[in-house]
């Protein structure tokens, strides 16, 4: 199981993101009107020969023998992966030039297009990315700029509140419970580490206090993070703890040290109890999104291609997706028999509506993604700064 843990590097080159256009204000995060400056990266027009290897920089589970040994065996093309356990780890070891591939999540992947550490994709080179590919992960703003794809949808999911029905006996409809200093579970609440765990603030402040103006929860400027940071320390105050690695969160929850907060569908799941529960608040969350996106200097970047067609199938995309634990990227798994139809009703797989209160992470930069060009926004080393103050 990965952790998605945000902690310490600065994001320059996000920071020194220059806006051209502007944002649609789309509270899917949609692309589309953004126009953002990027390295001009050219798209490979037609696949060649394969090279026999594809070097990978992937979250745990989701380079597997199952499908990998199949893969050589279709193509001649060797996978080799790399586990990486935090996006800081994937962004480094993109830059490093020894990979062709990685299963970035969104607040990795718009460091990687900015920096011009990978290339635009020729969609036509990828025919499993068709018609049952879900429309909410294509076109994102993480992954699509300046009308360009940079990345394969692989699976999504949502922080969802989980809770203890059986000290939380009425089912929470809002985030209030694990945000206000009168929640009757003060000391039993858990929190996600992480500076991206400020937008989950942001996304209170929107419902709760309206006047502060937020439209993105990554699009914040100074005044509307400092409001987010007091929200944060008020938290503080009755957090029991805060988690990143997903074994550490479940064993918070079975041992009684937590009672409701911040978790994922797959950790609800994998506490093996009834008694746990989790719902989706009326507010809104964050969410996380994941896509393969190619090296702009990859040495192998047929193998790459192929295997970016191989794992957007049906059948190896949801097998992805039920290994990790999130809906998959590929509706058409969804059709093949119950197993897969009742992985994608638990994760909510072709549900637009549910994912349209789902904001994904989007790392935070100074030129307002949410429309807005009189002000600057707070970038993601000040998120970093802030977050250190939240913690203490």
């Amino acid at each position: 199981m990965r952790s998605r843990i945000l902690a310490g590097a600065a994001v320059a080159a996000a920071a020194t993101l220059v806006l051209a256009g502007c944002s649609s204000g789309a509270t899917d995060g949609s692309s589309d009107g953004l126009s953002i400056e990027v390295p001009d990266v050219p798209m490979m027009q037609e696949k060649g020969e394969y090279e026999g290897e594809v070097n990978i920089v992937a979250w745990s589970g989701f380079v597997e023998p199952a499908w990998s040994d199949e893969f050589t065996e279709q193509t001649g093309c060797v996978v080799n992966r790399k586990v990486a356990g935090t996006s800081d780890e994937m962004v480094q070891l993109m830059q490093s030039g020894d990979y062709d591939l990685v299963s970035a999540s969104g607040d990795a992947s718009l460091r990687l297009i900015v920096g011009g550490d990978v290339q635009p994709l020729n969609l036509e080179l990828i025919p499993n990315f068709g018609d049952d590919i879900v429309e909410g992960m294509k076109g994102q703003i993480y992954d699509t700029l300046n009308g360009k794809s940079y990345g394969v949808p692989i699976g999504r999911g949502a922080n969802i509140l989980q809770y203890n029905s059986e000290v939380v006996t009425e089912t929470p409809d809002s985030w209030s419970v694990a945000w206000e200093a009168d929640s009757p579970y003060a000391g039993k609440v858990i929190a996600y580490d992480a500076p991206i765990y400020i937008a989950d603030a942001a996304i209170y402040l929107m419902a709760t206090d309206p006047e502060l103006g937020i439209k993105n929860p990554y699009a914040l400027d100074q005044t509307q993070l400092d409001a987010a940071i007091e929200l944060l320390q008020q938290q503080n105050k009755i957090v029991s703890e805060y988690w990143a690695d997903p074994a550490a969160q479940i064993t918070s929850f079975v041992g009684g040290t937590t009672e409701l907060g911040t978790s994922w569908e797959v950790l609800r799941k994998l506490t093996e109890d009834d008694k746990f529960k989790s719902v989706l608040p009326k507010e809104g969350s964050t969410g996380w999104s994941d896509a393969w996106m190619l090296a702009t200097d990859a040495k192998n970047p047929n193998c790459a291609y192929e295997w970016m067609n191989y794992t957007s199938s049906p059948e190896v995309n949801g097998a992805i997706a039920m290994n990790f634990g999130m809906a998959p990227a590929n509706a058409a798994f969804c059709e093949l028999n119950d197993e897969a139809k009742a992985h994608c009703d638990y994760y909510n797989a072709t549900d637009e509506e549910y994912f349209k209160n789902v904001w994904f992470w989007t790392t935070p930069i100074e030129q307002c993604i949410d429309g807005r060009t009189d002000v600057t926004c707070t970038n993601f080393q000040q998120w970093t700064d802030a977050w250190a103050k939240v913690k203490g």
